[in-house]
């Protein structure tokens, strides 16, 4: 089994300096080196990953537009949204990017299950639904046999910069978080429990 993975808390931090940090990481690691999580919240930033679509960026506005080396579309991230990173080494885990995809959507789903909010994953667009609407965003990249980015789950944030985009390339999506679910925590409690569960379901695979 392996080691279990140290936690790091980087409290509100910029996109691009923790995007670098988890670059360096990634490519200085060596075989015998311990896994991480991030714990991170970030200052307001739209990401484009490697397949986004510029036209699905309606009006960045005032806020950054970041074009990233994760996978997927354009997302937001903000204030108010717990950011876990896991930085693991897949190989040595056995386990693939579909199902890394897989263990963190279900990582997400089992934490609202304990607040008895019904959440669920879809084939179409990867992350972590309430009905019709998006609480969690999904965006991973894998160098090395390393991965890196990871998920972001909608705490108690100003939802409507999600305005100014086709959220992960679909237009019209809504999009939801835990407070307005009736749920209010800390970021502090919301990441505790977040990489709880994370770890739980690494422990699991």
């Amino acid at each position: 089994m392996d080691i279990e993975p140290v936690s790091r808390d980087w409290g509100r931090a910029d996109y691009s300096a923790v995007w670098q940090a988890m670059r360096r990481f990634t490519d200085q690691r060596e075989t015998r080196t311990t896994d991480e999580i991030w714990r991170v919240e970030h200052p307001p930033v739209f990401t484009l990953g490697q397949a986004g679509r510029p036209e699905h960026v309606l009006d960045a506005g005032d806020i950054p537009l970041i074009e990233t080396d994760r996978g997927g579309q354009v997302t937001y991230h903000g204030p108010g949204q717990a950011i876990l990173y896991p930085l693991l080494d897949l190989r040595r885990r056995r386990l693939g990017i579909r199902g890394l995809v897989t263990l963190l959507e279900q990582t997400v789903i089992a934490w609202l299950a304990t607040h008895r909010i019904h959440a669920t994953a879809r084939t179409d667009a990867p992350g972590v639904y309430v009905g019709d609407a998006k609480i969690a965003a999904l965006g991973l990249r894998v160098r090395r046999g390393c991965s890196y980015h990871g998920v972001a789950v909608n705490i108690d944030m100003d939802l409507t910069p999600y305005q100014r985009i086709n959220p992960c390339g679909h237009a019209g999506m809504p999009v939801t978080d835990l407070a307005r679910l009736g749920v209010r925590l800390s970021m502090a409690e919301a990441w505790q429990a977040l990489e709880d569960h994370l770890r739980h379901q690494l422990s699991a695979h």
